[in-house]
């Protein structure tokens, strides 16, 4: 199983949110920069990273900072947050990044998400943010009438390879990921799934790990030295 550390990011800071809630956010470093170095120097071989503001407006005002990751270090680099046209597809691919995470036009713009399959194929992973069970949107602000289920189904059948699949209500709450959800959707679809949101501790990695799972991220655990990465990329080995 592959270990995603990540970096939210937010006016260039590396920060975090609690339950993406905006108006509770922790800033982290002024430097992401050093933060990927962190990481690299641990035995990161991957990054996720995530443009906040980006996701709650459809903009890409961290573009700079990510594209300073893709040439000052050797990670493979996925990115989401406010991918929602082909355009920004096409600038986030040219610049180097491995794999755009396509999550709010997923679902209100199938046949953008489709024609970014066509042309980019495996370098399209898409996120699905599950709130009370729905996929919610737009920076996790609103909450389709999608349901998860309906949601990993219509995007296996669209030829989707990966899913980056976050229990919003886990999310930097550092008490444990969803264990049930996500051996739910391992044993229900084909795609590779990379868990998100809780991963608070080796335990979690290691049953993450033993469901077959493509991948874990990352992201409080690192920054309040709950989990040591260089052991948690060594309990995925």
């Amino acid at each position: 199983m592959k270990i995603f550390p990540a970096i939210d990011l937010y006016s260039q800071k590396a920060v975090r949110l609690y339950k993406g809630r905006y108006d509770e956010m922790t800033v982290y470093s002024e430097n992401p920069l050093d933060v990927a170095k962190a990481f690299e120097a641990s035995g990161a071989k991957y990054l996720h990273t995530v443009d906040l503001e980006g996701a709650r407006d459809g903009t890409t005002p961290n573009f700079e900072v990510i594209k300073s990751f893709v040439q000052e270090t050797d990670l493979f680099i996925e990115v989401g947050g406010g991918i929602r046209s082909l355009d920004t597809v096409k600038k986030y691919l040219e610049a180097g990044v491995g794999r755009v995470i396509i999550g709010t036009a997923a679902v209100s713009d199938t046949e953008m998400l489709k024609d970014a399959l066509s042309l980019y194929g495996d370098k399209i992973a898409v996120g699905a943010d599950i709130k009370d069970g729905y996929v919610a949107i737009r920076g996790w602000k609103e909450k389709s009438e999608i349901s998860c289920d309906d949601f990993f189904g219509n995007m296996q059948n669209m030829g989707v390879k990966t899913i980056i699949c976050t229990d919003i209500s886990k999310d930097g709450a550092m008490k444990g990921t969803n264990r049930e959800l996500y051996l739910r959707l391992s044993s229900m679809y084909s795609v590779d799934i990379i868990a998100s949101g809780g991963v608070s501790d080796l335990e979690d990695i290691k049953a993450l790990k033993g469901m077959g799972l493509y991948g874990a991220i990352i992201g409080k655990a690192y920054y309040t030295h709950a989990i040591d990465l260089k052991e948690a990329i060594e309990v995925a080995k």
